[in-house]
């Protein structure tokens, strides 16, 4: 292990990090473990090429961090763990499969210290393939498939923007209405829909235009360049696909009066909470806004199975964004300062 490696795990807070390198695939293995408070740790598994081993690690620790504020800000039993899956490049067929083997072997030998599920760059399928290796897969144990979490991730964020919508205008009316969805995929998706069906105008955004363009036909939406994303008029901007797309760079530019999307570390640094509220642009913290689809299998592990049953659970969201968003007006401060005190009394550190 390098010695930059070293020193991020020695600097890291969290329990610690299983790193494996995986040579047939030419592929970094890392696990993330960061809290056990409330719970096994449990996240999802993101597969995804980064710049260096360095990279992908500092992506896992942050992400399990956001995991343990996620589960306490829901108040679940869980605890934050997330893992990465480096590939230097596309891997399909029996080489992702030989991937997600070895990641199961660690998995079981981890004996069930960490559960794992869907995230960017990992599908059903890979799930689905997993749990023949490993029975430590959120939603395995049900019979069939684990079932994809991106139609409740985007349940709970659709209920976080209504939330959003009615603390700034004092009413939940979406017609009229312009929110940006940044990324189209799994969760962007199935969100565009929701907003369309709510009555507001959606803009839609991906580095995949196909892919723009089919949900943007499907919802009668508009394509909007890449290139000009942070300068677009809207009064939502929806980011639902990497991290840190608000960032010291992009603040100023942008020209939304909410932030309010699905992606996981949306904000590059702790700053960038302080940059947004002085802007007047109000911010649903990510880890409270994009807790539908690890709700909806903690339920799951819970026996809830009804879909209805579980999506109705799921928009609660909009309720806690509601009240983090009147508490963090009462302190004069960003609702992520807000979500967090909620999220520390839930892990009686305070």
């Amino acid at each position: 292990m390098s010695e930059s490696l070293e020193s991020m795990i020695e600097g890291w807070d969290g329990l610690g990090v299983v790193s494996s390198y995986h040579a047939g695939t030419g592929s970094w293995i890392f696990v993330a473990l960061h809290d056990d408070t409330l719970g096994r740790p449990t996240g999802g598994c993101r597969l995804k090429q980064y710049d260096s081993p360095a990279a992908a690690l500092r992506d896992a620790m942050r992400l399990a961090e956001g995991m343990t504020w996620k589960w306490a800000a829901m108040d679940f039993p869980y605890g934050g763990g997330k893992s990465v899956l480096a590939v230097p490049g596309p891997i399909r067929g029996d080489a992702r499969r030989r991937l997600f083997t070895r990641f199961g072997e660690i998995l079981n030998g981890l004996n069930g210290a960490y559960g794992v599920g869907e995230d960017l760059g990992t599908t059903p399928g890979d799930m689905a393939f997993l749990a023949t290796v490993t029975p430590h897969v959120a939603g395995a144990g049900r019979g069939g498939p684990p079932p994809d979490p991106g139609p409740f991730t985007a349940a709970g964020v659709h209920a976080g923007i209504l939330a959003a919508v009615a603390h700034v205008d004092g009413e939940r009316e979406m017609r009229g209405k312009a929110v940006l969805v940044q990324g189209t995929g799994d969760v962007g998706g199935p969100l565009a829909h929701l907003l369309a069906g709510s009555g507001a105008r959606v803009l839609v955004c991906d580095l995949d235009e196909g892919r723009a363009r089919a949900v943007a036909d499907a919802c009668g939406g508009e394509i909007i360049d890449p290139a000009v994303i942070y300068d677009t008029p809207c009064d939502v901007y929806a980011p639902c696909a990497v991290g840190a797309t608000v960032n010291e760079r992009t603040i100023p530019r942008l020209r939304c009066r909410i932030v309010a999307g699905a992606a996981n570390n949306q904000l590059e640094v702790a700053e960038d909470a302080e940059r947004v509220r002085a802007r007047g642009i109000l911010y649903a913290p990510d880890y409270v806004i994009n807790g539908g689809g690890a709700m909806a299998f903690g339920l799951m592990e819970d026996g809830f199975g009804d879909p209805d049953e579980l999506i109705r659970r799921v928009r609660g969201i909009g309720g806690t964004l509601a009240e983090i968003f009147r508490d963090a007006d009462a302190r004069g401060a960003s609702p992520v300062v807000s979500a967090r005190a909620l999220a520390l009394k839930t892990l009686g550190r305070t």
